[in-house]
C-alpha cells in the first residue's frame, strides 16, 4: 500500500510540473493584457457595444489578436451591420476556431493559436451574400495599416483563376495568394452572376508578396509566361470577357513597370491584348474556388508555362 501511495505521489507531481511547464512555454510569448482586456480575451467578456475602437474603422490593413499577434481578418472581409462590434464575413484561412459556447446556444470563435475569446459567429443573417457575420470585440484584437505591412500586392487576370493562382502559388517570395472577382461595375458578385457576362467583372488572383524576396515586376514576367497575352476575353477553350487578360495595377510604379514589359513582348513581336487598370474593389470569390487545384490533386487544362522574355 505505501509502495503504491509512492507510486501516486510521483505520477502527481510529475504532471503537475508538466503542466506548469507547458503553460508557462505556451504563455510566455503572448502579449501583456490590460484587466480590461484580460477580462474579455480570457474570461470570455464583451465590450459594450458601439464603443470599441474597431466598431466603424475602414481603413485598409489586418486585424490581429490581441494576446498572440495571429493575424485574423482582412480589412476586405470586414462590413458595417449595426449590430455595435465589428463585423466580418470571412476570416484568414485557419486563423479562428468555433467552439460551442458555454450558454449552449451560440458559437463562440476563438483564436486558433492562442485560444483567445473574439466573439461570436452567426449565419443565416443574409447580410452580404457569404451570409456569415463574426462578430468581434474590437478589444480582441490590434490594427496593423497596409502602410505598416512588410507585403505588397498584385492583381493578375489572365484566364480561368484557378490556373493563375495554381502557378503563382509556387513562386518564391509568395506569401498568399486567393482568387476573386475584379473590374465589374456590380456589387459582391457571385460566379453565377460573372459567368453570365452581366458585371463586367474579370476573374482574378491577388498575390500577396514579401518585397524583400521577390518583386512586381518578376511577378508580372511569370504572369505573361504563363498564359497567352496574346488572346481577346479568352484563354484556351475559356471563352467570355471574364476570362480577358488584364493587370489591375496597385500603384503608378506597377502600371509603369507593367507598360515597359508589353513594350517588349511588342518589340519581340508579340501581339499582346493585356489590359492595365488601376484596382478597383477586389471581390474574393467562393471557398470552393480557393486554391482549387491543390484541393483537387490535378492542374490547369488551359495554362502552361512558356518563356517570353
Amino acid at each position: 500500500m505505501k509502495k503504491h501511495f509512492v507510486i501516486l505521489i510521483t505520477i502527481c507531481w510529475a504532471l503537475t510540473s508538466c503542466a506548469q511547464q507547458e503553460k508557462g512555454k505556451s504563455s510566455m510569448n503572448y502579449n501583456k493584457l490590460t484587466p480590461e482586456e484580460e477580462n474579455v480575451i480570457i474570461n470570455k467578456g464583451t465590450e459594450r457595444p458601439f464603443t470599441g475602437k474597431y466598431y466603424l474603422t475602414k481603413d485598409q490593413g489586418t486585424y490581429v489578436c490581441k494576446r498572440c499577434n495571429a493575424p485574423l481578418y482582412h480589412s476586405s472581409d470586414k462590413f458595417e451591420s449595426s449590430c455595435g462590434w465589428p463585423s466580418f464575413d470571412d476570416e484568414i484561412k485557419g486563423a479562428v476556431k468555433r467552439v460551442l459556447d458555454a450558454d449552449g446556444h451560440r458559437t463562440e470563435i476563438i483564436c486558433a493559436k492562442c485560444g483567445a475569446h473574439l466573439g461570436h459567429v452567426f449565419e443565416g443573417e443574409g447580410l452580404t451574400p457569404k451570409n456569415i457575420r463574426h462578430c468581434v470585440n474590437s478589444i480582441s484584437m490590434n490594427f496593423i495599416p497596409a502602410s505598416d505591412n512588410k507585403t505588397d500586392t498584385a492583381i493578375f487576370a489572365g484566364g480561368c483563376f484557378w490556373g493563375v493562382e495554381y502557378f503563382f502559388q509556387k513562386e518564391a517570395g509568395v506569401i498568399s495568394t486567393e482568387v476573386g472577382y475584379i473590374g465589374g461595375h456590380t456589387m459582391n458578385p457571385s460566379y453565377k452572376d460573372v459567368c453570365g457576362h452581366n458585371t463586367g467583372h474579370a476573374e482574378a488572383a491577388r498575390i500577396i508578396f514579401d518585397p524583400e524576396k521577390t518583386s512586381f515586376e518578376k511577378l508580372a514576367r511569370l504572369f505573361f509566361e504563363i498564359h497567352d497575352p496574346t488572346q481577346m476575353d479568352r484563354q484556351g477553350p475559356d471563352v467570355g470577357d471574364q476570362y480577358r487578360s488584364e493587370i489591375f495595377y496597385m500603384n503608378p510604379e506597377q502600371k509603369e513597370i507593367t507598360e515597359k514589359l508589353i513594350k517588349l513582348l511588342k518589340d519581340k513581336g508579340f501581339k499582346v491584348v493585356t489590359k492595365l487598370t488601376k484596382a478597383t474593389t477586389f471581390w474574393k470569390a467562393e471557398d470552393y474556388h480557393q486554391q482549387y487545384y491543390e484541393h483537387k490533386g490535378n492542374k490547369p487544362y488551359c495554362h502552361g508555362y512558356t518563356k517570353r522574355f
